[in-house]
Order: structure tokens, then C-alpha cells, then sequence
């Protein structure tokens, strides 16, 4: 008789920010996993978004770019991102057609179902975490400025200039990428 163990899952932290140069405007994404001691970062930018896309769009790349089912903590500093789970608003949407409780249509349907999608085809067991963002997380400020930088980099590519572009930096600009200087590839398995 052959047996088949399951090895239990591995267990990575998944931190996410989401900015926006306006509201719709240019907006950015940042997702850091950490596993095992190694760190993979990964941020991007999108044109005419909001904040509340790129903060869903982050949780998105972040458990996108895993390669096997995990345990994923999710940290994000967005209310909006953690409630729908957490506050199971993301069931009653479902139930209710992607309907309100007002009966409006649910903003960024796309992307919620995105998301369910990625973590039912990848086999995630996902947890949200709220952070309180632009605090004393060193992993969430990071998260910050590699949004707020992705942004930056579609201003510079599109010939744009930006009143943010002038100001000093983000406060914790200093801090070295989690883990170590170089992001490393974050491969459970």
C-alpha cells in the first residue's frame, strides 16, 4: 500500500500599498513576500486608476507571483482591502449578484473577482491583516514608496512632471528593501 503524505503548505507574508496621483489619476501598486528569510518585491503602475484599484490590484500581483498553494498573511494599510474580507462583504457581494446592500453595482468588480479567482486557481489560504499605514511597519513603508516611486516612473516615462516629483522624499525613504539589498525570488518549495 503506497502512502501519499501532503507537506503542510508554506506560510509567506504578504505585504501590499497602493497609491494615486489624483483620484482617478496615475496610480501605483507594491507588493512585498516574505518567505523563508527571502524578500521578492514587486510594484507597477497603471494610468486614470484610483487608490482603491491599486490597493486591490496589489494583493492581485502579490499572490499572482507565488508558484504553489500557500498560507498567505496579507498586511495592507487599506480598509477597503481588509473589510471585504475580514467584514465578509466580498460573500454578501457575491449573494447578492455584485449588488450593494444599497443595491448599487459593487465597485471594481473586476478586480474582486480577479482576486477570488487567483486565490481558488492557486489554492491560497489567504488571511487579512490591517496595518496601519505610513506608521512605524518598516515593511509597509516600504510597500509605500515603491508605489509612490511606480507612479513617479509613469510620470518620467510619459514626459509628465508632478508637483510630488518636487517635494523631499517620502519620510523612511532611507530604508533599505526588506531582507536585503538585492529583492530575492520568493519561491516556496
Amino acid at each position: 500500500m503506497t502512502q501519499t503524505t501532503d507537506k503542510p503548505a508554506k506560510r509567506v507574508q504578504l505585504y501590499t500599498d497602493g497609491a494615486c496621483s489624483g483620484n482617478p489619476g496615475p496610480g501605483g501598486w507594491a507588493a512585498v513576500l516574505s518567505f523563508a528569510g527571502k524578500t521578492k518585491e514587486l510594484s507597477g503602475h497603471m494610468p486614470g486608476t484610483t487608490n482603491n484599484r491599486m490597493e486591490v490590484f496589489a494583493v492581485i500581483s502579490g499572490l499572482g507571483a507565488l508558484k504553489e498553494p500557500c498560507i498567505v498573511d496579507v498586511y495592507s494599510d487599506s480598509s477597503y482591502t481588509v473589510n471585504a474580507f475580514n467584514e465578509h462583504w466580498i460573500d454578501n457581494w457575491q449573494r447578492n449578484g455584485w449588488l450593494t446592500s444599497e443595491k448599487k453595482p459593487v465597485e471594481n468588480t473586476d478586480l474582486w473577482k480577479l482576486l477570488l479567482t487567483i486565490i481558488r486557481a492557486k489554492k491560497h489560504e489567504v488571511h487579512f491583516h490591517k496595518v496601519k499605514g505610513h506608521a512605524d511597519d518598516p515593511i509597509n513603508i516600504r510597500c509605500d514608496e515603491l508605489a509612490r516611486a511606480a507612479i513617479k516612473e509613469y510620470r518620467r516615462m510619459n514626459g509628465e512632471e508632478s508637483q510630488e516629483d518636487a517635494v523631499a522624499p517620502t519620510p523612511g525613504a532611507a530604508i533599505e528593501p526588506v531582507g536585503s539589498e538585492k529583492p530575492q525570488q520568493v519561491q516556496p518549495g
